[in-house]
């Protein structure tokens, strides 16, 4: 039973991959908005400019993920 709930959190696809990195996109504008609230000027927008980078650079590492496992099921 444990094992069928651990594979809901499975990325397989890539198009979960998008649709995981949207949700993460959504948040970490999310929060850059209440950055700005918080840190007017120019502190805030850097803060902001920051969340949506994070999300760059862990949306890369899903897709290189699946794009590894994939030449490894392939043999190639």
């Amino acid at each position: 039973m444990i094992k069928r709930i651990g594979r809901l959190f499975v990325i397989k696809t890539k198009f979960e991959a998008f649709v995981v990195i949207y949700g993460l996109a959504l948040g970490a504008v999310e929060r850059g908005v209440h950055y700005l609230d918080q840190y007017p000027g120019f502190g805030g927008k850097l803060l902001f400019a920051v969340c949506p980078i994070a999300v760059f650079m862990a949306g890369a590492r899903i897709i290189d993920s699946l794009d590894r496992e994939a030449r490894e099921r392939d043999g190639l």
